[in-house]
């Protein structure tokens, strides 16, 4: 399951509330994406069409794992060029052999597996929630009202305000998008 705020502000102004920030690569895959604007729409565009392509080519999709290392082969190429994407992402997808999974990658092209993770102002406060609540065989319903823990506090603590967090599953059905987190659906 992956969540991730729909604002896109610039400066001191929000420009929209209602940005897409979770991209589908492929049937099982994900990817949420943060930074600058023009570099996550570009960065989630090009990894999902080249996934695609190698799919067309080859006759099966990537796994979780090896679209991972991919996206950060990627990254890390253009980390040292001169035209670096400075965005930080969450793929998250399903493995028929390995289930679930879920990686970690920075703007410095540094990436893991990870049972949960948070970027942002918000995972300053998302982690510890998500480090006490978090059990590896959680329901859906179990997940998305961890991920309303999370929101709550940062609706609570946060001196920026983020309304409304989007929500996607990436299950062995398929990816499935929930409804949007905001401070409606708390109450």
């Amino acid at each position: 399951m992956i969540a991730a705020d729909q604002s896109n502000s610039h400066s001191i102004m929000v420009m929209k509330d209602d940005e897409e920030k979770i991209y589908k690569i492929s049937d099982k895959l994900v990817m949420g994406v943060i930074g600058d604007s023009g570099d996550t729409n570009q960065f989630a565009e090009y990894i999902a069409k080249n996934i695609q392509l190698y799919k067309m080519r080859n006759g099966y999709e990537l796994g979780p794992s090896a679209a991972a290392n991919f996206t950060r082969r990627n990254l890390a190429e253009y980390l040292r060029s001169s035209t670096p994407y400075f965005v930080n992402l969450l793929m998250g997808g399903y493995d028929k052999e390995n289930g679930p999974e879920l990686y970690f990658m920075d703007y410095l092209a540094s990436s893991m597996k990870v049972p949960f993770a948070a970027h942002g102002f918000g995972g300053y406060l998302s982690l510890s929630i998500m480090d006490r609540y978090h059990k590896k065989d959680a329901t859906e319903e179990e997940a998305y009202e961890i991920l309303k823990k999370c929101v709550q506090e940062v609706h609570k603590r946060l001196f920026v305000s983020l309304p409304n967090f989007q929500v996607t599953v990436v299950n062995r059905d398929g990816i499935k998008v929930l409804p949007v987190i905001n401070s409606a659906s708390l109450k």
